[in-house]
């Protein structure tokens, strides 16, 4: 039986699920279930956040505390790791500043 999953998950994501040896601490199936479920939690928080920015005009940086806040409760389905890794890509995935991204060159 061939793997055929086709989709790469990230290094960022990988490391929250190594241990210090980098030996996956869940198994494939679960590591894959739980960074697409990430990515799509992203995905679909992408347009809620530019709303709230524009048409409420809260702070880029506020509407992104807000959401990790949120994703930080047990109810989310995330672990606090996911959902930091979470927030940092819903940034990426709306151009918007974040600690976690690097800084663009300039």
């Amino acid at each position: 039986m061939s793997d055929e999953y086709q989709i790469e998950i990230p290094p960022s994501f990988l490391a929250l699920h190594q241990d210090h040896r980098q030996r996956l601490t869940v198994s494939l199936k679960t590591l894959r279930d739980r960074y697409e479920i990430c990515e799509d939690l992203a995905g679909h928080l992408t347009e809620h956040c530019r709303n709230v920015h524009v048409e409420i005009g809260v702070d880029e940086q506020e509407v992104l505390t807000r959401c990790e806040q949120g994703l930080m409760t047990p109810e989310s389905g995330v672990s606090a790791d996911e959902a930091r890794w979470v927030v940092i890509r819903l940034a990426e995935l709306l151009g918007w500043p974040h600690e976690g991204l690097p800084t663009p060159e300039r």
